[in-house]
């Protein structure tokens, strides 16, 4: 460890391979947690199935191209794809479990992460899988510093995906119907709102941005059926640390959680980086417990 750390302060290359790198998937980082705080913040609905949706987005990307579909030009069909799936789910499971507490949520929906698992699984077996995009490498710095080409397209398309996201949260009547429910769900149905149809839209938005991003990783990272549970904690280590309805909080946490993988996984090892994941994620939950022990005290 000390001699990677060394290697970090000799070679400054390397550190920019990192931020890079850390920087690309943590912009995909950032579009599943962001489905994961629409569902959360509108629905009480912690989703633990949110990885299992990415991965099934990829594996839809892969499967589209064993019929010659370019994993980019499969990205809007496999959203459509996770959007339609995403409404079933709602219809068939999640609406009878939004009233409920918070177990028979985090119950339902990892009963569904376990099912689309196996499905997967049973579907395209349990070998590691990527979806070629064909493009190639750019060097940097005289050859020190490599970069894919679909990173850089990838982390572009990341980019116009939230934004596309956030300004249909702002400039829609739909929108601005998730954003009154997610206030206060009773004055929205009394102005009007149909909330049962807002929650089944925002469960299926949620679907489909997960999916997006699974197109995303299919292409710049590797898929396999039980890879989604890493993507849940990486969404809930996320908008934990954000908090609900806090979108700048959410990209920063995201690109920073991508980086410090990406550290981790060089000065400790990358059997050691998905520890990295859970180990934040109980920093961040002690850390906001501390804050809301602290807040009751300061209102007592």
């Amino acid at each position: 460890m000390l001699d990677n750390i060394n290697l970090l302060t000799l070679a400054p290359s390397l550190n920019v391979q990192l931020l890079l790198d850390g920087l690309f998937i943590g912009a995909i980082f950032v579009l599943a947690a962001y489905g994961l705080a629409l569902v959360w913040g509108v629905m009480n609905v912690k989703n633990l199935a949110q990885g299992e949706f990415v991965i099934m987005g990829g594996y839809l990307a892969w499967h589209l191209g064993t019929y010659n579909v370019h994993p980019i030009l499969s990205l809007p069909i496999v959203a459509i794809l996770m959007f339609g799936f995403g409404w079933v789910l709602y219809v068939a499971i999640i609406k009878y479990v939004v009233t409920r507490d918070l177990f028979t949520s985090l119950l339902a929906t990892f009963g569904i992460a376990l099912v689309v698992q196996q499905a997967l699984n049973l579907a395209y077996g349990p070998e590691v899988r990527t979806a070629e995009s064909g493009f190639g490498t750019r060097s940097f710095f005289g050859g020190l510093v490599t970069v894919a080409e679909i990173k850089f397209i990838s982390f572009a398309l990341a980019v116009l995906l939230a934004a596309g996201v956030i300004v249909f949260m702002k400039k829609s009547r739909m929108g601005q119907a998730i954003r009154a429910t997610s206030q206060d769900p009773r004055a929205a149905k009394v102005m009007g709102i149909n909330t049962e149809k807002v929650y089944a839209f925002t469960y299926a938005l949620n679907g489909a941005i997960c999916g997006a991003a699974g197109v995303l990783v299919s292409m710049i990272w590797v898929i396999q059926p039980f890879y989604g549970v890493p993507h849940s904690i990486r969404s809930f280590v996320i908008v934990t640390a954000a908090g609900l309805g806090n979108l700048p909080g959410v990209i920063l946490a995201g690109l920073g959680l991508g980086m410090a993988e990406q550290y981790s996984g060089f000065v400790l090892g990358a059997q050691f980086q998905q520890a990295t994941v859970v180990g934040l994620l109980v920093v961040v939950l002690v850390w906001r417990q501390i804050q809301m022990a602290q807040h009751r005290q300061v209102v007592k």
